[in-house]
């Protein structure tokens, strides 16, 4: 069995940049009690991904290369609704950093990703990471199609402030 063990972050003040970065679009087939079935387009292969409920940082993980023609037609024809963001890859000792600039009605959102090896694993310190939203359903990427961030009622900058974050979500 696959397991994702991610820790999320808000991105605070200027973050660096990967020259490589890559536009993702992504489409959920299914969505429901945790579970998900997405379909993305990195602007070079399509992937089918499907991921169980979190429990606490981890969920189960699977995914599969689609063709081209495949991809394209489960993008188009079953996502009605899409996400779009730049993602930014950035090294950090054995880690890599993926910076998601979301567009769309998700425009304004930076979340910061770091998967590790297990839940104990300390995340290295960076003077951009903003407060921790890992727990935080709002800024699961599936949730983001229900809920984009231009209909939360609250800036970027209000979202960086420790109270704010965690009393917004209730």
């Amino acid at each position: 069995m696959a397991i994702e063990i991610e820790r999320k972050f808000l991105v605070r003040g200027p973050h660096p940049i990967d020259p490589s970065a890559k536009r993702l679009v992504q489409g959920y087939i299914a969505r429901e009690d945790g579970r998900s079935v997405r379909v993305r387009f990195d602007g070079v292969a399509y992937t089918l991904t499907i991921k169980g409920p979190s429990q606490g940082m981890s969920r189960t993980e699977f995914e599969w290369p689609l063709s081209d023609a495949d991809g394209e037609s489960l993008l188009m024809d079953l996502c009605s609704v899409r996400i779009e963001k730049i993602r930014h890859k950035v090294p950090d000792g054995s880690l890599v950093w993926e910076i998601d600039v979301f567009a769309g009605d998700n425009a304004g959102l930076l979340v910061a990703e770091i998967e590790v090896p297990n839940e104990a694993t300390p995340v290295p310190a960076a003077p951009w990471l903003g407060p921790e939203v890992t727990s935080d359903p709002r800024f699961f990427n599936a949730a983001l199609l229900d809920s984009p961030f231009c209909s939360w009622g609250i800036s970027y900058a209000e979202l960086l402030e420790p109270n704010i974050s965690a009393s917004a979500s209730r």
